[in-house]
């Protein structure tokens, strides 16, 4: 399975991704934490699984990480453009921990653009609770059991507030629990790929 390592212009920079599967199968898009980056994602295997498995996987350096360059603009618009100009056909959306900051504020505005959404602890998650209300995306909320930076308390706002919204809990995982139970991870991220 090849996987291949582009660039694309977004709001006048150069953003870097990596990219497995055939160009019109439906997509999955890979944001990342503070501490990670698209490569993350091809380290553990979830872009070869998916790819295998007949999806459209795609993860991207975030801007001002790994091979992307900042932006100074709107992270939510950034999360559109960047999503209008891969051609992604309502991709299903997976954003841990720092990427809430993008994921979340995209979702309450364009939440019709995406066909799923798999927040992994993201940050944020209290700013834009109250606006999460009513939206019916379907939503898996992945959390580890050990998570000391994102209570896993906060998962509960994604039930309370989204009627279409789930939670998975990884035992004897941390905040990047797709790290420590990557086997476990990748069994739950399937199962709601193939559902939605």
């Amino acid at each position: 399975m090849t996987i291949n390592s582009k660039y694309i212009q977004i709001q006048g920079v150069r953003i870097h991704y990596l990219e497995a599967g055939e160009p019109t199968a439906i997509p999955v898009l890979f944001l990342h934490g503070a501490s990670f980056s698209a490569q993350t994602w091809q380290d553990i295997g979830s872009l070869k699984l998916l790819a295998e498995k007949g999806y459209r996987a795609v993860a991207v350096d975030l801007p001002g990480y790994g091979s992307s360059q900042s932006i100074s603009g709107s992270r939510p618009e950034y999360l559109r453009e960047l999503i209008e100009e891969l051609k992604l056909n309502k991709p299903i959306l997976v954003s841990p921990s720092m990427s809430g900051n993008y994921s979340l504020p995209f979702i309450v505005k364009y939440s019709a653009m995406l066909r799923g959404f798999v927040p992994i602890a993201p940050v944020g998650i209290s700013t834009f609770s109250t606006q999460l209300q009513g939206i019916s995306l379907p939503t898996l909320a992945i959390w580890g059991s050990n998570d000391r930076i994102v209570p896993v308390a906060e998962a509960d706002i994604f039930l309370q507030m989204m009627p279409n919204a789930q939670k998975v809990i990884l035992l004897n995982a941390g905040h990047a629990c797709y790290m420590r139970a990557t086997d476990e991870f990748h069994d739950v991220l399937t199962k709601f790929v193939v559902g939605c």
